[in-house]
């Protein structure tokens, strides 16, 4: 890897000099946005295509396959470099665009194999999914042939370059990726650090949780302060005022622009259908048809495992990679009789060879099974077209035109014994676990609550006869959603919006109080002690005291896990629990070192930034931001935030002891009320649009702020007064 820097680093200044004499990209209307779609299309009837103001689509074709070609058309129109950087790193292609120092992480990303299973998955497709895929893949290929590309290309040299079936589902497989393989990263380097019975001691310990890598920088604890989730909520007809029942479903992905997700609704003979579509697929993953709404949150599902090969007979494979303004790498990649060898690679790096078992190198279709959910007409059909949904694993929950409601876990999963493992790595012979996998169709479905209440928050699901996962988010998000939906008063969808932008997390409170009792009578000189004693556990922007708790709770665990005073436990998502119970726990000779000087710093920030929403803020950037000087083309505002990381208004932040930008949370919204067609609404954090400079780039970011959504109309006749209109011919 050394050998690649000064070749890589010239590189880098090359593309950072071209960026810097470039000019910014310029302001683009909607109408010029619109005026440079093509007009005819490889459809055979007239395709119509309404847009609203923020230039969300309403499609109406008078065949699917049709419809499969002006959505490609409306998802390369507006996200083709999105999409093109995911092909890329699907496939391990990373270096093409930034030079030598792009040929580790493509090694790592070859190394899982992400399009293994891509023959059989194509070879296995039905003819309704091939159909709508090579559709949808004729539009994408029309718009890359017959329009200008978007400014990032000339930047990081994408040329035009058709997509393939292999291409859209080893995408998928990338979008499958088990969520558990960010937490091993962590863990590995843990276990390596520690010796044997100091591992098999906070192995059980560990057990529960999960959480993506620290941010650089920010010591052994930041990554105990940083979640990931989703959440989903359904409420009976019998508990709504309209009588219909309820759906609030909002994604919790990374913050960057353009988003991950894009609007749209559309109608064929087959599909009548309004949602969230992930950028570059084909299907409405959260969204509603006229029968049914869905939405889902990921089930943290344990679709991996890791084996220790030491013992097996290992083969390479020879891969030959292009890198730009360099020559042409070849790389060996170790095989397993279990799996690849994903430990030579810098994402999962361990001493021995670890080979991983992924359900996602064994053929199954979910877009197939998205086609049918947004068919479905009832929950049986629902849960009928999961059957061969494999990846990611999900929690889908459901609402009905006739007022029903609902979750299921939709995955496949080795065979698993009902212990939990005794370790992060297993030996050869627990593959047998993979012989007879477990699908959908034996997972759990709970139909029809006695509550009318479903909630579901990435928290760890009912016991069952074969253990889907072993790291799950604590019930704080569950349980708040479960007591704002649980009352007696029958609610609407302004309700349900309300749910999505609430703030307050109850659970907190215990472990303020556990603070304050430790604090004593030394915490009457400060006024951050003040602020925590009066906090009712809001993380509202205006907040002091979730500004003074976040603080202390960051410093107690910088100033004691430096001496190793508390337990390894950065890696699962429980353990900002379990740190502030070790914290709580610790004898008064070992805290009072650090109580007091945290104290002083939790006074310091408040001095310096009043409030929380003064040091957590939410700051909208292109990918393009990261890099150094030029980023600053690429960022757009820096508001206060709300929210945190254990808030339903998820704004995932590492430890807050310094001013901070919004990591990870809530990405988008949706809510249906299924007593009418048209009652359905959407907003995105940012906009619609990922051209640069273009008027609905950034559109949506002030409703968001402001908890507004706009109108996401089923039915066609709303959508044609919208206020532009495109309509295309055969080509």
């Amino acid at each position: 890897m050394i050998r690649d820097w000064p070749r890589g680093g010239a590189v880098a200044l090359g593309l950072l000099a071209r960026a810097l004499w470039s000019r910014p990209p310029p302001e683009v209307a909607l109408t010029e946005r619109l005026a440079a779609l093509p007009r005819h299309l490889p459809v055979a009837d007239t395709v119509t295509i309404h847009w609203d103001a923020h230039q969300i689509p309403y499609i109406e074709a008078a065949r699917d396959e049709d419809l499969a070609v002006a959505l490609g058309v409306v998802h390369a129109h507006l996200r083709l470099t999105q999409m093109e950087l995911l092909r890329r790193l699907s496939q391990g292609r990373v270096a093409e665009l930034v030079g030598p120092l792009g040929v580790e992480l493509d090694r790592a990303l070859l190394l899982f194999d992400f399009g293994r299973a891509v023959p059989d998955i194509i070879a296995g497709l039905s003819d309704d999914t091939r159909r709508w895929a090579e559709g949808f893949l004729r539009g994408v290929n029309h718009v890359i042939a017959h329009t200008s590309p978007p400014p990032e290309f000339a930047l990081l040299g994408i040329a035009r370059e058709a997509w393939t079936l292999a291409d859209l589902f080893t995408a998928t497989r990338l979008a499958g990726a088990d969520v558990n393989w960010i937490v091993w990263s962590r863990l590995l380097r843990t276990r390596a650090g520690l010796s044997a019975d100091a591992w098999q001691k906070l192995w059980p310990l560990l057990l529960g949780g999960a959480a993506p890598p620290p941010e650089p920088g920010l010591g052994d604890t930041a990554a105990a302060f940083a979640r990931t989730g989703s959440n989903a909520a359904a409420l009976a007809g019998w508990r709504s005022r309209s009588g219909g029942a309820l759906l609030a479903a909002d994604p919790h992905l990374s913050v960057n622009l353009p988003n991950i997700w894009l609007a749209c609704a559309f109608r064929s003979p087959g599909y009548n259908v309004a949602g969230l579509m992930p950028a570059g697929f084909p299907i409405v993953a959260i969204g509603r048809n006229p029968w049914l709404a869905w939405g889902g949150t990921s089930l943290h599902a344990a679709s991996s495992d890791l084996f220790d090969v030491s013992a097996l007979p290992l083969r390479e494979r020879r891969v030959t990679i292009r890198v730009r303004g360099a020559a042409n790498r070849a790389l060996a990649l170790r095989e397993s009789p279990l799996g690849p060898v994903v430990s030579d690679g810098m994402i999962l790096r361990h001493a021995s060879p670890l080979a991983l078992r992924w359900t996602g190198h064994d053929a199954s279709d979910e877009i197939g099974a998205m086609l049918g959910v947004m068919r479905a007409d009832r929950p049986e059909a629902f849960r009928a077209a999961l059957a061969d949904f494999a990846i990611p694993g999900q929690t889908m929950v459901y609402a009905t035109h006739d007022g029903r409601v609902g979750h299921l876990l939709a995955a496949r999963l080795p065979r698993r014994l009902s212990a939990p493992p005794a370790d992060l790595i297993l030996p050869p012979e627990a593959a047998v676990a993979w012989a007879r996998p477990v699908a959908t169709a034996d997972l759990p479905f709970w139909p029809d609550p006695l509550t009318g209440v479903v909630a579901s928050a990435n928290d760890r699901p009912p016991d069952g006869d074969v253990p889907v996962g072993f790291f799950f988010s604590p019930p704080d998000r569950v349980l708040r959603i479960r007591a704002l939906l649980g009352g007696p008063d029958r609610l609407d969808l302004d309700a349900m919006a309300a749910l999505q932008c609430d703030v307050t997390v109850s659970a907190v409170l215990a472990i303020r109080d556990g603070l304050l009792m430790r604090i004593g009578a030394r915490g009457g000189r400060f006024a951050c002690v003040a602020a925590l004693a009066d906090w009712t556990g809001g993380y509202e922007a205006d907040s002091r005291g979730a500004l003074a708790y976040e603080v202390l709770l960051a410093e107690l665990a910088h100033r004691l896990g430096r001496n190793g005073g508390l337990p390894q436990v950065s890696a699962v998502w429980t353990a900002r629990a379990l740190l502030a119970e070790a914290i709580l726990a610790m004898p008064d000779a070992r805290l009072r070192p650090a109580l007091d000087p945290a104290l002083r710093a939790t006074e310091r920030a408040l001095r310096r930034h009043r409030d929380w929403g003064g040091m957590h803020r939410m700051r909208l950037h292109h990918q393009l931001a990261m890099v150094p000087l030029l980023g600053r083309r690429f960022r757009f505002g820096d508001t206060p935030s709300p929210g945190g990381n254990g808030t339903l208004n998820k704004t995932g932040h590492a430890p807050a002891r310094r001013r901070h930008g919004v990591t990870y949370g809530a990405s988008a919204r949706f809510l249906a009320d299924m007593a009418e067609p048209d009652a359905n609404r959407v907003v995105l954090l940012g906009g619609q649009d990922g051209w640069l400079g273009s008027s609905t780039f950034l559109d949506q970011a002030a409703l968001w702020r402001e908890g507004r959504a706009i109108d996401l109309p089923l039915r066609p006749e709303p959508a044609r007064a919208w206020p532009h209109h495109t309509v295309f011919g055969p080509a």
